[in-house]
């Protein structure tokens, strides 16, 4: 079963790059706390991804902030090397915190995992956006198929 709007983010432990290396942290304290704008993509470095999702909530930090968003999150069923390689990449700097979900945890917790055995992608997430206050979820934005229609740094706007 899917989360829902007024559910409790899964505390879940993931990984995320620094400069010494990959770090455990969980989804709790990272996406625990304030107004936080979470989206998921079904891989790093994949084209909608790298060429428009990611690089809108980049764009789009500061528009976010300026409307109370204290963390911009992105997850991805990807290792924390490949999440850190792509981030600098894209060129995110400390504009959103990327979370490498290697084991799908976090994706299973939150019932939004894609079959992507069919791409030779095997367990990913859906792509989605969710913004959330203090730990509970106000809004999800869920794509209904491929693409990015209602998931996008514009969409996520338009719902602050």
């Amino acid at each position: 079963m899917s989360i829902a709007v007024g559910d409790r983010v899964p505390d879940v432990e993931v990984m995320t790059m620094t400069p010494e290396g990959p770090k455990p942290v969980r989804t709790g304290e990272v996406l625990g706390k304030g107004k936080v704008v979470l989206f998921a993509v079904p891989g790093a470095f994949t084209p909608t991804c790298s060429d428009h999702h990611l690089p809108g909530f980049v764009l789009r930090a500061e528009e976010l902030r300026a409307k109370g968003v204290e963390t911009i999150a992105c997850v991805a069923v990807n290792d924390a090397f490949v999440m850190g390689a792509w981030g600098k990449d894209r060129e995110v700097g400390d504009s959103v915190v990327l979370l490498a979900d290697g084991n799908a945890d976090f994706t299973r917790a939150m019932g939004l995992e894609l079959d992507g055995r069919g791409f030779g992608m095997g367990a990913r997430s859906q792509r989605y956006a969710a913004i959330i206050d203090d730990g509970v979820v106000t809004e999800l934005l869920v794509e209904p198929g491929g693409g990015l229609s209602v998931s996008s740094a514009e969409s996520v706007l338009a719902k602050l």
